[in-house]
């Protein structure tokens, strides 16, 4: 979509978490976040209601390995390129009552939410396809 601005009504439906990239400060590929296999739902309802869950979807980790999981919801609007999202539940407490804001983009029929960097400079693309009936 480029430099076009991202409509609500585009973003409305359930989407299905399809892969995870992560790059360091200098732009180099780093581990990927949820795994090689991620596994995730993104839910953007008319009424303004969103949700969020992912994690590593691996039914085992190598030893020792912690599973990557991250979920939250709340009221959402969108601002130019920016989904922002007013949080009223989340799996880390700092985050509720406080917004979490993803840059927008659609690529290669994908929807890619890009949240703001990391302190320590990691940067990281979630790419979502919308989700049909399972």
């Amino acid at each position: 979509m480029g430099t076009e601005k991202i409509r609500p009504d585009q973003l409305f439906g359930t989407w299905r978490l399809v892969s995870a990239i992560a790059v360091d400060k200098e732009g180099k590929a780093i581990r990927l976040p949820y795994g090689p296999e991620p596994m995730g739902r993104l839910v953007l309802s008319e009424s303004g209601r969103m949700m969020a869950v992912l994690c590593d979807g691996r039914v085992s980790l190598p030893g020792g390995e912690k599973r990557a999981y991250s979920s939250y919801c709340g009221h959402f609007r969108v601002e130019n390129d920016t989904l922002v999202t007013k949080v009223d539940l989340a799996l880390l407490p700092e985050r509720i009552g406080g917004e979490q804001r993803r840059k927008l983009e659609f690529r290669a029929g994908k929807l890619v939410l890009m949240p703001p960097p990391r302190p320590d400079g990691e940067c990281r693309e979630l790419f979502w396809e919308r989700s049909g009936p399972e």
